[in-house]
């Protein structure tokens, strides 16, 4: 089935029925979180379609403890098959020393987040993410399946509103990520964080938008 067909086979579906049909015609499957302020909507409709699939946090060691706690908290909850993926330790140790962020946000998003991540794609035929599309521009006219490169990208999520997210969280008693009620919007590393609506949060007085796993 070509992309074009999946999306239009796809276009009708709830995200549940989504994921559910998804899980049923692919194998090979990449499925990343962040634990941000949306992560656990997709965490729980998966977990509940398939419970064993494994699921990669990619800690950069810059996260706020609120976000490990967070991580730990819904690991529990929805019995998360969860497995934790680090950058390369002296790369790593090189930006803590260097204060990288400070001078070179790509190198130091590069370094923690996108040659991790690039390594851990190796072997896959798709990816899953919890992109939405009112997250920002480059994300508001994404497709549900996007083809980049030798792999597939799936956004199940993608045209969601954020009203519909926030009563999937009451309705499924899922607890909110406790930065949210502070006013952090869009939670990624903490010294690249601020408080802000959407992603206005992130990379502030930057016009960096996007860590570059997504671009």
């Amino acid at each position: 089935m070509t992309i074009g067909e999946l999306n239009s086979k796809y276009k009708s579906m709830s995200p549940s029925e989504r994921v559910a049909s998804f899980f049923q015609e692919f194998d090979d499957i990449l499925y990343t979180s962040s634990f941000g302020t949306t992560a656990a909507y997709l965490l729980h409709l998966i977990s509940s379609v398939k419970s064993d699939q494994e699921v990669f946090f990619l800690n950069t060691t810059y996260h706020f403890v609120e976000t490990l706690a967070y991580k730990e908290k819904l690991v529990n909850q929805l019995n998360l098959n969860l497995t934790e993926i680090l950058p390369e330790q002296w790369k790593n140790e090189f930006t803590q020393k260097d204060k990288t962020w400070t001078k070179d946000q790509d190198l130091c998003c590069s370094i923690n987040k996108v040659e991790p991540m690039d390594k851990l794609k190796e072997g896959k035929k798709v990816w899953i993410s919890g992109l939405l599309g009112y997250q920002n521009k480059h994300r508001k006219d994404l497709p549900i399946f996007e083809q980049k490169g030798d792999m597939i990208k799936f956004y199940p999520i993608i045209d969601v509103p954020e009203e519909e997210i926030n009563a999937y969280y009451k309705e499924h008693n899922i607890p909110k990520h406790p930065l949210e009620s502070q006013g952090y919007h869009s939670i990624g590393c903490a010294q690249c964080t601020v408080k802000g609506k959407g992603r206005a949060g992130r990379w502030t007085n930057s016009s960096k938008t996007e860590c570059g796993l997504h671009m």
